[in-house]
């Protein structure tokens, strides 16, 4: 699946099927928990091309790419689902400063346990790789990043996202003497 289809799919998903409440988790994966996985498959899918990698290497380093964005996508939500948390309670006028204190210490926690977490899953990464690989790995993560930001725009200004060649065709130039 091409990097357009899967944003517009990110993009849809709040739109088709309403979250459940958060404390009623429904038994299939969400619409835009699929879509994440598929970026995620689409980001493994280009790494050996783009990086360079053996196979040796590429085995190595699949689970790690994978716990990566898996922690990423994990910690993304649980800071949402706190921030929603904060703004039902405040909104509901029913918040008292206890609750308050309480989502804002677990909240505050996260924040400051997942960008360790992010550092720790990175060193991994690195270590299986050159410090030429670990450069186009960190270009080639703001490169899709890039390219998502821009598609979600376009969707969002009601245009279809452009067609254009993947991380893959068009990923780090090839390395120069």
């Amino acid at each position: 699946m091409s990097l357009p289809a899967l944003v517009l799919a990110l993009a849809i998903a709040p739109a088709q099927v309403p979250h459940p409440p958060d404390d009623h988790p429904s038994p299939g994966m969400r619409p835009r928990d699929e879509a994440a996985k598929m970026i995620e498959a689409y980001i493994v899918s280009n790494l050996q091309e783009s990086l360079g990698l053996t196979d040796e290497q590429f085995v190595k380093l699949l689970p790690l790419v994978k716990r990566l964005q898996s922690d990423r996508r994990e910690c993304m939500q649980n800071h949402m689902r706190l921030v929603r948390e904060l703004r039902r309670s405040l909104r509901s006028g029913t918040a008292t400063e206890g609750q308050v204190l309480e989502l804002l210490k677990e909240l505050k926690a996260m924040d400051a346990d997942g960008p360790a977490r992010n550092r720790k899953n990175l060193e991994a990464v690195d270590a299986v790789l050159t410090p030429l690989q670990q450069a186009k790995f960190r270009v080639m993560e703001v490169d899709i990043e890039q390219k998502i930001r821009g598609l979600l725009g376009q969707i969002r200004r009601g245009r279809p996202p452009q067609q254009g060649p993947g991380p893959g065709k068009d990923g780090p130039p090839p390395d120069e003497p």
